[in-house]
């Protein structure tokens, strides 16, 4: 349900780790939906870029691979970010 939830969410949309859960039924379990996301085949063509933490910040430490690969493809999809931080607001999907 998680991947489903995922695969869903629009390119220059983002949802939080936390709403993804809730979608999928497991409110307040937004680490479940982390772990999750971190078991993904490196392949794989589902966009789990597109899910932040709930600061509108990459769950990546700064500076590691992961924080620039998924900044660049938020970027790439028209998403902005300021000191490392997006809108939720603009940028939100729920």
């Amino acid at each position: 349900m998680i991947w489903q939830i995922v695969a869903s969410i629009p390119p220059g949309k983002v949802a939080t780790y936390g709403q993804v859960a809730a979608l999928a039924g497991c409110p307040n379990h937004a680490r479940y939906v982390g772990s999750t996301l971190k078991k993904l085949p490196k392949d794989t063509t589902l966009p789990w870029h597109r899910v932040v933490n709930a600061k509108g910040e990459s769950s990546f430490p700064k500076d590691s691979d992961g924080y620039k690969r998924q900044l660049a493809r938020l970027n790439d999809e028209g998403v902005s970010f300021r000191n490392g931080k997006l809108s939720l607001s603009q940028y939100g999907w729920v």
